[in-house]
Formats: structure tokens, C-alpha cells, sequence
């Protein structure tokens, strides 16, 4: 009989296992006139992509009200919330709207080897905000999404380390 790794022996935590969306992909409805596409892939330290990781979206609706955070998938309502993995390119997609008064998008990412998820912001826009204007701006790239023409809305990487690492925040 061959042993099995016990719990303990696999590299984990699998959120792409454990904490499927459906439909998380879908912030805003998919006929609604506005509506974008945001995607990006996710990179380890060493620039490979990851897998299996895990990225959560949250955003007020563009007039800085709305339902924000309803987990109701009618097709009709923007939620203002995503939850998506990635693919095995370590690829990611998101359909939203850009946002309004809140000039960014937050984020949560997920992924093995990381024993707490980690926060960033996605910003559509180069824009005056006190945590980008307290950046280098080399630094403040890394929180800037690229418009990509192709996909009718922005490309934005998450690098988890080494060279270009996402801004990541800290809550007390």
C-alpha cells in the first residue's frame, strides 16, 4: 500500500478548489452598454504564472451607490463584487464597470503558499488619490491597469514578488 502526503505534506491552501463563485466572473450584466473587461494573469516571484490562484473584486457601482456587494447573480443588477480564479496560464477575467467616485477597483488575492490573502487596488485611470500619490512612480505603475483595445477595457498583472511587485496593502 502506498502512503498518501497527509494534509500536511501538500502545498495548499486549493481556493480554486474550495471557494468557486458561479458566475463570479460577472459584475455587471452581460448586455449592460458600459460594461468592460478587465483581465490580467497572476505571476509568481520567480515571473511564472500561477495557476491556482484566486483574485476577489469589490466596487461601488459608477454613481458611487447601487447594490455594491449583493451576491445576487439576476443578470439584471451590477453587484459590484468578483470572484475568479485563474487559469492554468495563471489568466484571469472580470466583466464590470468602470468605477465612479471611487477611483479603483480593491482586490484580495489568493493563492497557495500565502497564509493570509493579500489586498490591492486596481486603478482604471491615472488619477489623485493619497495612496497613489504617496507612491514612487515606479511603484505607483504596478497599481495602474493598462487599456487594452482588444478586450474593450484594461489589462492589469498581479506579481506577487521579485522584480515590478504589485503595491500590496496592509489593514491593522
Amino acid at each position: 500500500m502506498e502512503a498518501q502526503p497527509t494534509p500536511f505534506q501538500t502545498i495548499g491552501p486549493f481556493y480554486g478548489e474550495a471557494l468557486p463563485f458561479e458566475g463570479g466572473a460577472a459584475m455587471a450584466p452581460p448586455d449592460h452598454p458600459d460594461a468592460i473587461t478587465l483581465h490580467g494573469h497572476v505571476y509568481d516571484g520567480a515571473g511564472d504564472p500561477v495557476p491556482d490562484a484566486l483574485l476577489e473584486f469589490w466596487q461601488p457601482a459608477p454613481d458611487g451607490m447601487g447594490r455594491p456587494g449583493s451576491l445576487a447573480r439576476n443578470g439584471v443588477d451590477f453587484t459590484g463584487f468578483g470572484r475568479v480564479p485563474t487559469d492554468a496560464a495563471g489568466h484571469w477575467v472580470v466583466r464590470t464597470l468602470a468605477p465612479g467616485p471611487v477611483p479603483y477597483l480593491a482586490v484580495a488575492v489568493f493563492a497557495r503558499g500565502l497564509p493570509h490573502h493579500l489586498f490591492t487596488r486596481v486603478y482604471l485611470r491615472d488619477v489623485s488619490d493619497p495612496l497613489l500619490d504617496a507612491l514612487e512612480p515606479e511603484r505607483r505603475r504596478t497599481l495602474m491597469a493598462e487599456a487594452d483595445p482588444d478586450a474593450r477595457g484594461h489589462r492589469f498583472d498581479v506579481r506577487l514578488q521579485g522584480e515590478r511587485e504589485t503595491v500590496f496593502l496592509t489593514f491593522p
